[in-house]
């Protein structure tokens, strides 16, 4: 029998894991379609007109997966840098090492005093979690929540916390031991070693798109570009695009965001209108990244920083130069430096762009990262919009998505990916490669999927 026709849509991570596996295991009868004329989707990088390179936002490779992490040797060789993470946070005008919750010794001592009382208490908080602010108030106490955990998470999310579940959480946060952090302050101690990228790689050329870039071969001759799907007829099995062209499947790997892609599923056989109604529930947060290149050398150790203040518009901000001398122009580390900072909008809550280069430049320097006097050291500004940055874990995500998959699934049609999934706790570049190498195995040798499981 002939095989089946497989057709990715999106040449991000997830894309071309799944092409990579593809051409690894010699199967020839597929296609992946991109709507824009490149690949690497969010881990794309950019060069602007003054030589500075750009991430997509901060970016970083680390992975215990050994397939991988093989992968990454096997297409970068030893072609990039490794660092160990030097992560901040910066409140109050004073420098704290990240996670805030085990290094709350550098706050004055009236507010290490709060959120010591704060973790105390919260040992006996007996009310029922029902969502991600209750779980933070009765992990961390009142002192933790109020000064970082609140304000931090509502700078990157952009909804109530309240709207949020907690289920999520897993690696992305650092659980506290009262005894530990006790320790830390009497003994005066650093707790900077925790979590799972607390060493990374980082591509020596091309920024994070460097690495992504390395995939061109795998799927030479297979990829057709600028093809902006519009519309998905599951009972012909047709993907249709912008431009007319249409494309018939067996199976479908779709990695674009979940939300969009349900709206172009059609069929007369089958009535897709509940989609519609689950698919509500699936929010996300888009970002503006602005870098700014500086004529100058920036000293120091430190690779991405974290701001909870409300008065600073972005709430991350990366030292991006740090990561690899070629992401300034000509390498010229002595020369240049730069920064690359992060600020979250909603559909509900659109932030504008006008003067967004400026209140960041205005930030960094109200937040002591830049003097009055940078100002004339700055060569380069770059924004970028992503509109699609962060899909939210609210309260009714998991029900919708069990229905969605269901029914995507029941029709040969399988979502992965950053998006796709619609999961953020398995949205990491590591995640999504390996979500689209693990479907590629389910499809073709009946393996079970770990990552998305």
């Amino acid at each position: 029998m002939p095989s089946k026709r497989i057709v990715i849509i999106g040449a991000g991570p997830t894309g071309l894991g799944a092409a990579y596996r593809l051409k690894e295991l010699g199967y020839e009868n597929w296609v992946i379609y991109e709507k824009e004329d490149y690949i690497g989707g969010l881990s794309s990088s950019f060069k602007d007109e003054k030589g500075f390179t750009w991430d997509i936002g901060g970016h970083v490779m680390f992975s215990n997966n050994e397939y991988f992490n093989n992968l990454i040797d096997h297409l970068i060789g030893t072609d990039f840098i490794s660092h160990g993470r030097e992560s901040w946070i910066r409140m109050n005008g004073r420098w704290i090492p990240y996670p805030f919750q085990n290094n709350i010794r550098y706050l004055p001592k009236d507010l290490t005093r709060q959120c010591l009382e704060g973790l105390i208490s919260a040992q006996n908080d007996k009310r029922q979690i029902s969502n991600f602010e209750d779980w933070i108030y009765k992990t961390f106490g009142e002192g933790i929540a109020k000064l970082f955990m609140i304000p931090y998470n509502m700078k990157v999310w952009k909804i109530p916390l309240s709207q949020m579940s907690y289920n999520w959480i897993a690696e992305r946060i650092s659980i506290v031991r009262i005894e530990r952090i006790m320790k830390n302050i009497t003994e005066e101690l650093d707790d900077i070693d925790w979590g799972p990228n607390n060493r990374f790689k980082f591509p020596l050329h091309g920024g994070t798109g460097g690495f992504f870039n390395k995939f061109s071969p795998f799927v030479s001759g297979r990829i057709d570009y600028k093809k902006r799907l519009i519309n998905i007829d599951i009972d012909s099995k047709l993907v249709i695009f912008s431009d007319g062209k249409s494309d018939r499947y067996d199976v479908l790997i779709n990695t674009s965001p979940l939300d969009l892609f349900i709206r172009m599923v059609k069929s007369k056989k089958i009535d897709t209108a509940y989609l519609m109604e689950k698919a509500y529930h699936l929010k996300h947060s888009g970002v503006y990244v602005v870098g700014i290149g500086l004529k100058k050398k920036t000293e120091g150790t430190k690779c991405w920083v974290y701001f909870p203040e409300e008065s600073i518009p972005f709430y991350r901000m990366t030292y991006f130069s740090r990561y690899s001398p070629n992401n300034v122009p000509d390498g010229a580390i002595n020369t240049y430096s730069s920064l690359m900072c992060e600020i979250s909008f909603t559909e509900d809550k659109p932030t504008s762009e006008n003067e967004f280069v400026s209140l960041t430049v205005n930030g960094l320097v109200n937040a002591g990262i830049l003097s009055e006097a940078d100002r004339e050291n700055i060569v380069s500004k770059w924004l970028k919009k992503v509109d699609y940055a962060y899909p939210i874990p609210t309260l009714g995500r998991d029900n919708s998505l069990r229905e969605i998959q269901l029914f995507l699934e029941d029709n040969q049609i399988y979502s992965r990916g950053r998006f796709g999934a619609w999961k953020y706790e398995i949205g990491n570049m590591d995640h999504s490669v390996m979500m689209g190498v693990e479907v590629v195995n389910k499809i073709l040798c009946s393996e079970k999927e770990n990552v998305w499981r």
